[in-house]
């Protein structure tokens, strides 16, 4: 079976959280359908490969840039979709940036469950109001897509503060859809399951192994976890001319996961 085929070569895409895992497998895969992709990250070195995402990009032959982002913080959010506007403003929007805190709710560092509030739901609120008013102002409705988890729906053991935020992240996609479908802005979000990733350091090989040993909370039908190219067909379809009629929706990217 071929792959999703696309062609964004008039639109300009922000990918947070762009440099590592499943954000530089999105900003990749958004360049090979010849976007311009604008890799954020608060280090352009990726966690799991040697060049980074942008200068894959451009090797390629696509065009790409990288800056340096917080995404916790309005003014370095704000500067990121600015940007954009050096490439005709931003016309897909991709909240991808994260960070994971796993621990019971007796265990819960109280420290990391700010950060991964501040990076996990208020990086997403930022990224999509910025992103919004940046597209109402220029007059040039987009497309913003949030990366939620199958943490968005349902509780894991000792990960009740991620949980949490992953909840909030659902209900920011489903809210913000409602709010702005009157100004032609549509928003989605895509749900990944157990992904093999470096999102947090040895999480490719416990991902892999649980998904494959049984040992999570219940078996992935389809018998093994995700990795990063597995992800990127559901962002580009969200985005494309194709999904015109899709918003407040999650795509499920999971193995089966949510099926029983």
């Amino acid at each position: 079976m071929g792959r999703l085929r696309a062609d964004f070569s008039d639109d300009t895409v922000i990918v947070t959280g762009g440099a590592s895992g499943i954000g530089r497998a999105v900003a990749m895969r958004f360049g090979e359908a010849d976007a311009t992709v604008i890799v954020a990250d608060l280090d352009e070195e990726p966690k799991d490969a040697e060049v980074p995402t942008h200068e894959v990009i451009r090797e390629s032959g696509g065009s790409a840039e990288f800056v340096e982002t917080d995404v916790t913080e309005r003014e370095q959010v704000e500067t990121l979709v600015e940007a954009a506007r050096e490439f005709g403003g931003v016309d897909v929007m991709v909240n991808n940036a994260g960070f994971h805190v796993g621990a019971s709710i007796l265990d819960l560092d109280e420290a990391a469950l700010q950060t991964a509030l501040d990076v996990n739901v208020h990086g997403v609120f930022l990224g999509t109001q910025v992103a919004a008013q940046d597209m109402l102002e220029r007059d040039d409705p987009g497309v913003i897509i949030n990366t939620a988890s199958i943490s968005s729906n349902l509780a894991q053991y000792d990960q009740v503060g991620y949980d949490a935020t992953k909840g909030a992240v659902r209900m920011l996609t489903r809210g913000s859809a409602l709010d702005l479908a009157e100004h032609g802005i549509r928003v989605n979000a895509v749900a990944p399951g157990q992904i093999a990733t470096e999102f947090v350091e040895g999480w490719s090989e416990e991902a892999t192994e649980k998904a494959s040993s049984g040992g999570l909370i219940k078996p992935v039908p389809l018998g093994r976890a995700g990795v990063p190219d597995d992800l990127p067909g559901a962002y580009l379809y969200l985005a494309s001319e194709d999904a015109s009629y899709v918003t407040g929706e999650f795509v499920h990217v999971d193995g089966g996961w949510q099926v029983f």
